[in-house]
């Protein structure tokens, strides 16, 4: 099975051997009967420690990735924190992008700090920066690419040589871009990890997260730890991320498609005073992302010029903005069929005000859904005035 989407229908998931089900059951069980004290069947004793609803997304999402080891957690968050867990000890030293998501800036500057977790925030496109920023202590690059929310883009092969040379890890959050987009285990990343809650679930359904790896011991590690705290997700929750694995590679084409066409309109607008996007030639990353990505994303920000009346706030206009789209739904996440608009600095990213972190005041993030392109222009046009 080479092809992406033949993988993402089938790898994981074949016929159930008992009624021939096409699609995988969901297990709806806690735990299972077992052929005298330790003989399981097929592995599974209790669905904490494995279930095969579970099984199967896991399976499916490591085949997409090209990764030998998957596993699957009831949040982004939950795998974010299990892998620093189990990758990090206290008195260790990381680096995270310099727009990082919020919420794990959150996590490891409000959380694990405490634990004794030291972090360096970088422009991790500036690979010289990031050569600079290590330490004797430094266990570990945090990459996203794009970046959430201002969509910079991170060159992840040359990340993985300077991680390989200082002989610490290189995990990439691959939300933004999904297995369909952008494969980091091929490009040398050590862990990819995605928030299953945004493209690879793509109906605004269900939270999810997923780690993949091709370190047998390391993915060895992470399962107890994952089995040991419980980060584990509902059956229904995983077969609900497998049914939008299926059709991936058609959505995501199509996000694509439509967050050029809203790009390409908001460089055009007059009150638009800068565009995320890197799909667009002029946008720094722009080269090395057409290098590691199969197209540039659905994600788009930008940010929004301050009329004479309200100057004294520059957010003021990005949050009227926010307010007056029909078809862009003002709300947190990203990654469904239908398009959201949010305010980072108000919202997504707020745990970052005050810190090297704070995004722009007047940012507005767009997550572009598969409505009709011209709905969307026009929806956007129309909020902006």
């Amino acid at each position: 099975m080479n092809g992406f989407s033949t993988r993402a229908i089938h790898a994981g998931q074949d016929p159930d051997p008992t009624t021939g089900s096409v699609i995988p059951p969901i297990y709806a069980t806690s735990t299972y009967a077992q052929d005298g004290v330790g003989g399981t069947r097929g592995g599974y004793e209790y669905s904490r420690t494995a279930n095969p609803t579970r099984t199967a997304l896991a399976e499916c999402l490591a085949a997409l990735e090209g990764g030998r080891h998957g596993l699957v957690f009831g949040s982004g968050m939950g795998a974010t924190d299990t892998l620093l867990r189990v990758a990090l000890r206290p008195g260790d030293h990381l680096l995270i992008p310099h727009d990082a998501y919020g919420g794990t800036f959150r996590l490891v500057d409000k959380v694990l700090s405490h634990w004794g977790l030291a972090h360096t925030a970088v422009d991790l496109g500036d690979l010289d920066a990031v050569r600079a920023a290590l330490r004797p202590a430094t266990r570990m690059i945090w990459c996203e690419s794009p970046t959430n929310p201002l969509l910079g883009i991170a060159d992840i092969a040359a990340l993985a040589d300077i991680a390989r040379t200082a002989g610490i890890r290189l995990v990439v959050d691959n939300t933004f871009a999904s297995p369909y987009l952008q494969t980091p285990l091929a490009l040398g990343a050590d862990v990819s990890l995605h928030s299953t809650t945004k493209y690879v679930g793509g109906h605004s359904d269900v939270v999810g997260g997923a780690l993949v790896t091709d370190d047998d011991e390391l993915a060895e590690a992470l399962a107890f730890t994952q089995n040991s705290v419980g980060a584990v997700p509902g059956p229904f929750d995983a077969w609900l991320t497998l049914r939008g694995l299926k059709t991936l590679a058609v959505r995501m084409e199509r996000h694509c498609d439509n967050a050029e066409r809203v790009a390409a309109a908001l460089v055009s607008h007059p009150k638009v005073t800068r565009v995320y996007y890197p799909g667009l030639p002029e946008h720094a990353g722009h080269e090395v992302a057409a290098k590691q990505m199969r197209r540039f994303g659905g994600m788009v920000s930008f940010q929004v010029a301050s009329d004479a009346e309200s100057a004294a706030d520059p957010a003021s206009e990005a949050l009227r903005v926010c307010a007056a789209t029909r078809l862009f739904t003002l709300a947190e996440s990203l990654g469904g069929v239908e398009s959201l608009i949010e305010h980072p600095g108000r919202m997504t990213h707020a745990s970052t005000e005050g810190s090297a972190l704070e995004v722009p005041a007047d940012l507005v993030r767009l997550s572009v859904g598969i409505e009709d392109a011209d709905d969307l222009v026009d929806d956007l046009l129309e909020a902006l005035g």
